[in-house]
């Protein structure tokens, strides 16, 4: 039984991996939605957190852009901090049960909006304060889910960076996200002994997955593998959100 737990992570984090490699992002948005198929979302968040800190801290340094994206990005930053602390508790509260059907709804909305190529643009004047609303609230969320992509990701699009400036920023940001986020864990007595070896498998198989990734990033046809990948993610959505209601009133 273990050994299969331990398989499950070593795909789901290889694949999250790969997609993080190849588009700039995903990795706890994939993992976390393929490990809370067989086990509760606050474990998977557990295992998920340390890859995603180093995953993230390498796309962070992997362009020239760091000092202009800070100056730009820090009251998104500082918003999804505190969102995070604020909403601290929400994984183990007395609302834990629905986590599952939050991550569900969040991975299917995250992915139509992929679809849909709803897009909107934020003028450098309003960056600041339009950052600090949107970090607040992607912290709250991401405190209850582990998922940092709704609002954060439309809005860094929104404002206008070039694609390599962009993958730059995401790094960052998901960098401050997935810090905060482990604080929240650790407090909550999530991060233990038992977790230190699923999260190796975890750590080992999304460096692999993230190489590939970026090795093949030039030879994908981007717009094909986005279109396949946001479809497989409203279908994981769908069923982990059912399932969810499902185990709730049964």
């Amino acid at each position: 039984m273990f050994d299969s737990v331990l398989i499950l992570i070593a795909v789901a984090l290889l694949i999250a991996g790969f997609v993080k490699g190849a588009l700039g992002l995903g990795l706890p948005t994939v993992a976390m939605g393929l490990l809370a198929v067989s086990m509760p979302p606050a474990q998977a968040i557990a295992i998920v957190i340390v890859p995603a800190i180093v995953t993230n801290i390498w796309q962070t340094f992997g362009g020239p852009y760091l000092r202009d994206i800070l100056r730009r990005l820090w009251p998104l930053l500082i918003g999804t901090a505190a969102g995070i602390w604020l909403n601290g508790g929400a994984l183990t509260g007395p609302y834990a049960r629905y986590t599952a059907i939050v991550l569900g709804l969040l991975l299917a909305i995250n992915a139509v909006i992929g679809l849909s190529k709803f897009s909107f643009t934020v003028a450098p004047r309003n960056e600041k304060w339009v950052g600090g609303i949107v970090g607040l609230v992607t912290g709250m969320i991401s405190a209850a889910s582990g998922v940092q992509v709704i609002p954060s990701v439309p809005f860094l699009q929104a404002i206008g960076m070039e694609k390599e400036e962009l993958i730059q920023a995401l790094g960052v940001f998901f960098t401050v996200a997935t810090l905060a986020l482990g604080f929240n864990l650790t407090s909550e007595g999530l991060l233990t002994s038992a977790t230190a070896l699923p999260g190796a498998v975890a750590m080992v198989s999304s460096v692999a997955g993230m190489f590939i990734g970026q090795a093949v990033r030039a030879r994908l046809q981007p717009d094909i593998f986005r279109l396949w990948f946001q479809i497989g993610m409203i279908l994981l959505g769908a069923y982990l959100a059912g399932n969810a209601v499902l185990k709730i009133n049964g």
